[in-house]
């Protein structure tokens, strides 16, 4: 195991641990922490500094290991889609930063927007899918109110929180942006 391994799953757990109890600051008042996604920040933050492969996988342990420990949020249908929903989060955010030539503050909000697009698309899905099993109707105006009306103050949240946390982590040394190095062709010699 390298160190850079050993050091994306020590804080691959870190963000766990956030997300576990990050719902506890706005939990109180369920409205606010519907309306804040406080889950979300931490695997968007781990997508995009340990990258995919922890992302994808924090964001999908995450609901329901807070189901078991908490019993919040509820297993069905919530905590099922919200499980796909982080990871997709936590993949495409990582994803797309990744592979960005350049990470900066404008690829961070590439990476940001579509994960938060894809993320939501796939939990719609996924409602869909679980509600249908049950006879019960997930309408468009539904996936509207759930996805993006509702979510409108996280989403702001996280468009303003996360870059912040990336450009201070960056000023510190801890995370850098930087340009990623072309892949040379294979007839070319170096």
């Amino acid at each position: 195991m390298t160190q850079q391994t050993k050091k994306n799953w020590i804080l691959s757990a870190l963000f766990l641990a956030i997300g576990l109890v990050l719902p506890f600051l706005t939990g109180q008042i369920p409205q606010i922490g519907n309306l804040l996604l406080p889950m979300h920040i931490p695997v968007l933050l781990c997508g995009l500094i340990c990258g995919w492969q922890y992302g994808a996988m924090v964001g999908c342990i995450l609901p329901f290991l807070r189901y078991a420990l908490f019993g919040m949020p509820i297993l069905f249908p919530t905590g099922i889609a919200m499980s796909f929903e982080l990871l997709t989060y936590g993949l495409v955010v990582g994803l797309c930063y990744g592979y960005s030539r350049w990470q900066c503050i404008l690829s961070l909000y590439r990476s940001l927007i579509a994960a938060m697009l894809a993320g939501r698309v796939v939990w719609g899905i996924v409602q869909m899918i679980l509600l249908g099993i049950t006879q019960s109707s997930f309408t468009w105006q539904m996936f509207l109110a759930g996805a993006f009306v509702n979510a409108i103050p996280g989403i702001i949240l996280q468009l303003l929180l996360i870059p912040a946390i990336m450009v201070a982590l960056n000023r510190t040394g801890l995370v850098r942006f930087k340009k990623r190095q072309a892949v040379p062709d294979a007839g070319t010699n170096i």
